[in-house]
């Protein structure tokens, strides 16, 4: 069959396609309404889960500051725990030496003797403890004079000992990790002046 040329099929096309023009154009009008809302939607979820890593934080902060408060503070407390424990054996030795000397047939003589071992053992036994907390004994009869660990008490004149030599030891010296404690108060060895004095000291 022949189609005229003015029909009705030409036109219903034009239409359908007109339609469907409009159609997309209406979807494409909602497509980015639809994805600005989904944006806003992830945003939020992501800003809530922002909150919330920022709250764990500050909580963990928190109890992180309770526990070094509380180390700290058991640190000042029992911090000298470990020392005391080492020392408890020289006053054992110590009341030892005492228990020792109440035996009524022991002889004087034999109780002087039993104190001198007894405080030498605990002497000894004291000195041990202390070097493992690195405190060190400073004895330094015969060493030069060091002002950084030596106290200098008096000056002796001396032709045995070199000049400017720790003669004798009035009082030993202590270092806790290589620091000064307490410096050892030392008699320190001068040169013997010639007879007539020295000519710098008499001008």
């Amino acid at each position: 069959p022949e189609t005229p040329e003015n029909g009705e099929q030409p036109n219903k096309g034009a239409e359908q396609s007109e339609q469907a023009a409009n159609a997309s154009q209406q979807d494409q009008g909602d497509i980015p309404e639809l994805s600005v809302d989904n944006e806003l939607e992830d945003l939020k979820g992501q800003l809530e889960e922002q909150k919330e890593l920022v709250l764990r934080a500050k909580a963990e902060m928190q109890n992180v500051r309770r526990r070094t408060e509380l180390d700290v503070q058991k640190a000042h407390k029992f911090g000298t725990e470990k020392l005391i424990k080492e020392l408890l054996p020289v006053v054992d030795s110590l009341e030892k030496a005492i228990d020792s000397t109440r035996d009524d047939e022991v002889s004087n003589e034999a109780v002087v003797t039993r104190i001198r071992e007894g405080v030498d053992m605990t002497l000894s036994l004291l000195l041990s403890n202390l070097e493992k907390f690195n405190v060190k004994q400073v004895n330094p009869v015969g060493e030069p004079f060091d002002p950084q660990l030596h106290e200098a008490m008096s000056m002796v004149p001396s032709t045995e000992a070199e000049p400017n030599s720790v003669i004798a030891v009035m009082q030993k010296g202590y270092t806790l990790n290589d620091r000064l404690v307490r410096p050892a108060m030392v008699m320190v060895a001068k040169a013997d002046a010639p007879q007539g004095g020295n000519l710098n000291e008499q001008a």
